[in-house]
């Protein structure tokens, strides 16, 4: 069993994300996280109040229809974290979605970094799927982001997730299928560097592995328990704390364990 040049990159560099996760853990202040100040929190300011209004109404819709919690989130600075660290916890930190259902999701833009995020509550993982969500970024935002054009990605980007939580729950099954792509085995590789990852550091190495989809939901599943007995829940902790927001729209108390999919430009 050999290692490649490549594959041993790889590794280091998940290494080197680990311990820098690990740096900015819970002994260290979580980002800074704008208010919810609606179903739109433009902090970047890359979307004309004329675009701001219709998705608003657009989203408001959506709500009124499902149930379903869908906010765009756009921020001038990640703040050093990777984009999937910052969603989840903004996503927590806003409670979007419904307890219970924990049927949210956070449309995250970062336009200086060049990324963006779908970030999807527990309870939608079965309809807005990692693939699909993959699938609304490189072929439905990316497109118009490296084209200069964020209102045109933001707008794409919702319509087709509206598309989908709307749809006919067969249709919806079909274009996630389709979206899917064949499971992959952990090679053996994979296999000793995980095991000596979680001899070194202890359970805490599943959160960042389910986060990075190395485990795909089965490991988003593991990460979420070792998290909560990990590191416990603490008041202080923006995870736990109530969402407030103006113009009447708040969090209902969802929560977020790393669902989604990440893309850059």
């Amino acid at each position: 069993m050999r290692l490649s040049l490549g594959g041993a990159a790889r590794w280091a560099a998940l290494v080197f994300l680990f311990l820098a996760a690990a740096v900015s853990g819970p002994a260290f202040a979580d980002p800074t996280f704008p208010p919810l100040t609606g179903r739109v929190v433009d902090e970047a300011d890359i979307l004309p109040p004329a675009d701001e209004a219709a998705l608003t109404a657009k989203l408001e819709a959506l709500e009124a229809r499902t149930t379903d919690q869908v906010v765009v989130a756009t921020v001038p600075s990640l703040q050093g974290y990777a984009i999937e660290e910052f969603g989840y916890k903004l996503g927590r930190h806003w409670q979007i979605g419904q307890k219970g259902a924990n049927n949210g999701i956070v449309l995250l833009v970062a336009p200086n970094d060049r990324k963006v995020r779908i970030e999807v509550g527990y309870g939608l993982e079965g309809v807005m799927t990692d693939a699909y969500s993959t699938r609304i970024i490189q072929q439905d935002i990316l497109p118009h982001f490296r084209d200069g054009d964020f209102p045109g990605g933001v707008n794409a980007g919702v319509d087709r997730i509206i598309e989908q939580l709307t749809a006919d729950p067969a249709d919806a099954k079909a274009r996630a299928d389709k979206a899917a792509q064949a499971p992959r085995d952990l090679d053996p590789d994979t296999v000793i560097f995980i095991i000596v990852m979680l001899l070194v550091f202890g359970p805490h190495v599943l959160v960042l592995l389910g986060l990075m989809g190395l485990f795909g939901k089965r490991g988003r599943s593991w990460a979420r328990s070792s998290h909560s007995w990990s590191s416990g829940s603490s008041s202080g902790s923006s995870w736990s704390s109530s969402s407030s927001s103006g113009g009447g729209f708040s969090g209902g108390g969802g929560s977020f364990g790393g669902g989604g999919s990440s893309g850059g430009w």
